[in-house]
């Protein structure tokens, strides 16, 4: 909390201090602690607050050319100075999370061989079987209670990446704090090194992981048993583990056996399934309907267009439609085609979405016969929607919504900017990655909507352990989209968002965690006792401040009149 003197302080003094960068405070020290702390001569004699600290580091980020650069200057203050570095992202979110998280994580994935310089999490390999959980123990910290874990499987739209993927699990983490105020000392991210198939880095001297193929398999599954077994050994059954970037063979599979046995979440099908079905209830506001009344299209039919699916069919039982009849609003086209039924090869997941339809190839002409009223890109395939499928849209829709969800932005199925001028201003848009305003001849302007799982997983992390939970139950997913759709208002509508402002994000987060609170107490399976009354007051209990704390350790307090100390005006 604000204010509260940490107990490392009474463990380290000098340099030690000033290299920890969970107390380094650099300039903002006292006299007094600079002293006390036997640090006094090694900085300059000037002391610069942490507003004015914000301002420098602000500066040098602007005077790089390039984000990847950006990022490495961020990245660099975070291992020196973790609450300025936090302070200085939540001062212009909108601003520093495109560097920190996507779009420019992508880049740093590809190229993490050179960005790595110091741990800011652990590597588990495959050759560390039998003895996880004694290589937990190299965590210095004792008390983690959210870890975000990759295999790096399949990194964004990029693939697999092996070992290069830690940088997800590192920047999730980053938004945990930056965006749901969880205590960054609490968070650890992981990645699982499998080996991988990528040619490239497995030739690449940089290459920082495993130089073999993919272990599969049953060794594979026993070694992410230990993982979890040895996770909740030490850090509780309440520690929130979320799975981030699995492969689709793997994703569904692991979610569907540690799901109800363990306090988990797979962020790519269940978080990003939360955050479309957000936007898309915010934009039935705009088409004055049900979303039992649309027939949804998805151009791509892996984890993330099934969670999604998923979850509009619960969306739409709760407004009264039967599951049977929500599943046939909900079409489907992967790489093979559209899916229907009879075709060879179907997995269990996308049979379920499988219609009485000839087969079909070509999205342009699969969307002129099913003829849509919502079109969702998760396929990773730049430039998917066409001129003329967007302009088809606009033909059949007054108001087509069209979703461009795919990362990075190469990917993105159709920029915002075609979208808006290819529907003459009547596409109804949102996308992955954040686009610029568009600006259209008639002199209308909108602001493109990221539907960005950052609205989701920190707000949902930040409930979840404040109360305690030992399971995620998919409703939480259906009640964060609930929430965010709720914090959209019509002059947000108007200008084209579909998502609340990314500088209210903090506020999100909190609504977002109360809410789950509220419910998790409501229906008894909250274990943190007694049961707070004011919800709202004991998660804002729990939130991470980065102002500096004032550092007056009890074992070095001496009598002042001992220490001469001067008067700094």
């Amino acid at each position: 909390m604000e204010g509260s003197a940490p107990n490392h302080y009474t463990q380290k003094r000098g340099c030690d201090v000033m290299r920890c960068p969970h107390l380094n405070k650099d300039m903002a020290f006292t006299l007094e602690e600079r002293q006390q702390l036997n640090i006094h001569g090694l900085l300059p004699p000037c002391f610069l607050d942490q507003d004015i600290q914000v301002l420098r580091v602000v500066k040098n980020f602007e005077r790089l050319n390039s984000d990847f650069d950006r990022y490495l200057l961020l990245m660099d203050l975070q291992d020196q100075n973790e609450k300025l570095f936090y302070r200085v992202l939540t001062s212009d979110i909108e601003k520093f999370m495109p560097i920190v998280y996507t779009p420019t994580v992508g880049l740093v994935c590809q190229l993490y061989g050179l960005v790595f310089q110091r741990p800011r999490g652990l590597f588990i390999s495959i050759h560390d079987r039998g003895h996880i959980a004694t290589l937990l123990k190299s965590w210095p910290e004792d008390i983690v209670k959210a870890i975000v874990v990759t295999d790096g499987e399949r990194i964004l739209g990029l693939g697999d990446l092996g070992c290069n993927g830690m940088g997800i699990p590192v920047g999730k983490v980053v938004l945990y704090t930056a965006c749901g105020g969880m205590n960054p000392e609490e968070c650890l991210p992981v990645t699982l090194d499998v080996g991988t198939e990528n040619e490239e880095l497995l030739k690449d001297p940089l290459y920082i992981g495993l130089r073999q193929k993919r272990v599969r398999g049953s060794d594979y599954d026993d070694f992410l048993e230990e993982f979890m077994e040895a996770v909740t050994c030490r850090y509780g059954m309440n520690c929130l583990i979320q799975f981030e970037d699995f492969a689709n063979t793997n994703a569904f599979r692991l979610l569907e056996k540690y799901q109800n046995k363990y306090c988990t979440f797979n962020d790519d099908i269940q978080g990003t399934a939360s955050i479309v079905v957000a936007g898309l209830l915010a934009a039935l506001h705009i088409t004055q309907n049900k979303l039992s009344d649309h027939t949804v299209l998805f151009q791509g039919a892996g984890e993330a267009a099934l969670g999604i699916a998923k979850l509009l069919i619960m969306a739409m039982k709760k407004e009264g439609t039967c599951q049977e009849e929500a599943i046939k609003k909900i079409w489907m086209v992967d790489s093979k085609g559209l899916i229907v039924k009879g075709r060879a090869f179907l997995t269990y997941e996308k049979e379920r979405f499988a219609h009485d339809h000839y087969e079909m190839k070509n999205l342009e002409k699969i969307v002129q016969e099913i003829k849509p009223t919502i079109l969702i890109g998760v396929s990773a395939v730049g430039g998917a929607f066409t001129e003329q499928i967007l302009n088809d849209m606009a033909s059949f829709n007054e108001r087509p919504i069209i979703f461009a969800l795919s990362n990075p932005t190469s990917k993105a199925e159709c920029t915002a900017e075609q979208c808006y001028q290819m529907t003459g201003g009547c596409g109804i848009f949102a996308s992955g990655s954040p686009f610029n305003p568009v600006t259209l001849p008639d002199g209308r302007t909108f602001y493109p909507s990221q539907g960005n799982n950052s609205y989701v997983f920190p707000g949902v992390a930040l409930g979840v352990v404040a109360c305690g939970l030992r399971h995620i139950p998919d409703k939480i997913f259906l009640t964060t989209a609930e929430v965010i759709a709720q914090e959209v208002s019509n002059e947000h509508l108007e200008e084209g968002r579909l998502y609340p402002p990314l500088k209210t994000i903090q506020d999100v987060s909190l609504k977002i965690a109360v809410k789950i609170v509220e419910e998790s107490y409501h229906d008894n399976s909250a274990t943190i006792y007694p049961e707070p009354q004011d919800k709202e007051a004991f998660v804002r209990s729990k939130i991470y401040h980065t102002n500096y704390d004032h550092i007056l350790p009890d074992c070095y307090s001496w009598p002042k009149e001992t220490m001469k100390i001067q008067t700094v005006n």
